[in-house]
């Protein structure tokens, strides 16, 4: 049986309390390099989110909590209106880095949730507050991934194929991940999935995250360029679509990494089920469809001259690079969070989950 500790325990984001200090692994540098760096100013922390060191939704919100606990503890006045107002704005800087994860603004809106309900205690009360809160998100997040997991892998049977997008494993989240979840535990099984990681342009999660977790892991899995996914569909090795997501409509409109929604209709095409997983901190009523889903557009120069010495297009030329797209709820076959898998017609099925008081 593979050993799989060391990619499913890896701590992506931790606060050294001992240390009083924040620390996360620099995604930028995977599968190269495994390196720590500590995140202590609000520029730093906004820089490490805008530039990917910390990503994947669920991480970005674990991150974001300890990191207003961290800015809590660097705001100096006995004031509390000020501290209340300091602390918001940092909050506001962060939620700006990555405007389409969900889970990023409903951290920050957690964690200052936690300061005005203490904001009469003392300063050390509420420093002690936050940081509760924000272990709390941590830890409620490793058992969302498990239970995410056991869901997902329901929908899968030994020798299956599956095609992934993006990363959605332990780096973006904690522990075992959402979509990388159910093939992590089959391979602690002893269960054999097979997986066709796309390498997930411009940025090429897929190839540096997402295959090195799961060769690390002992899962059977092939790299695939993403213009190849409609072949391997059409061959038949692929039986299954697991995606993670960014942030999820009430009517079941998907945000995920660029280049999901293309996954979806070649899928569709081929009779192909595609399923989102993600925990519910994903789901956002609040936003009707996709159409109202920010988009997060970067820098085009992430498509010329991020991997290569010389750059791959004339300087003039203009790029389009927007971060995500939205996959359309009809083209999702089952959207899989902690609480069970939801199932068309979504409207229904995900206002449920908020409904259910158990």
């Amino acid at each position: 049986m593979p050993d799989i500790t060391a990619v499913t325990h890896a701590q992506n984001i931790r606060y050294d309390r001992k240390a009083e200090a924040l620390y996360i692994i620099d995604q930028t540098l995977l599968p190269g390099e495994e390196k720590e760096i500590r995140l202590q100013t609000i520029d730093e922390m906004v820089e490490a989110i805008r530039a990917l060191r910390v990503r994947g939704a669920p991480a970005i919100g674990i991150c974001a909590a300890y990191c207003m606990y961290v800015l809590a503890k660097s705001i100096r006045t006995e004031d509390r209106p000020t501290f209340l107002k300091r602390l918001s704005d940092y909050g506001q800087q962060l939620d700006a880095a990555r405007p389409t994860a969900v889970n990023l603004g409903w951290a920050i809106r957690e964690m200052m949730r936690t300061a005005l309900e203490h904001v009469h205690d003392t300063r050390g009360q509420m420093l002690d507050a936050l940081y509760e809160r924000a272990v709390v998100i941590h830890e409620d997040d490793i058992a969302k991934c498990r239970a995410i997991s056991e869901y997902g892998l329901s929908l899968l049977k030994e020798g299956d194929g599956v095609l992934t997008h993006c990363n959605a494993g332990p780096l973006a989240t904690s522990r075992y991940g959402t979509a990388q979840g159910p093939f992590l535990l089959a391979a602690e099984r002893g269960m054999h999935i097979r997986v066709f990681a796309d390498e997930t342009r411009p940025l090429l999660q897929g190839a540096r995250l997402t295959s090195y977790e799961l060769q690390r892991a002992g899962v059977d899995v092939t790299l695939i360029c993403d213009n190849m996914a409609s072949i391997v569909m059409k061959n038949g090795w692929v039986q299954a679509c697991f995606v993670g997501c960014d942030r999820v409509a009430a009517n079941g409109d998907t945000a995920n990494k660029i280049g999901t929604s293309g996954v979806a209709i070649l899928a569709k095409h081929y009779g192909i089920p595609v399923y989102v997983l993600g925990p519910t901190s994903t789901i956002d009523m609040a936003c009707p469809d996709g159409d109202h889903i920010p988009i997060e557009e970067r820098d085009g120069e992430e498509i010329k001259t991020m991997w290569y010495e010389k750059p791959m297009a004339l300087p003039e030329v203009k790029c389009y690079n927007p971060a995500f797209d939205v996959t359309d709820h009809e083209l999702i076959a089952g959207i899989v969070t902690e609480k069970g898998i939801c199932r068309p017609p979504y409207t229904k099925s995900l206002k449920a989950l908020f409904d259910d008081k158990k």
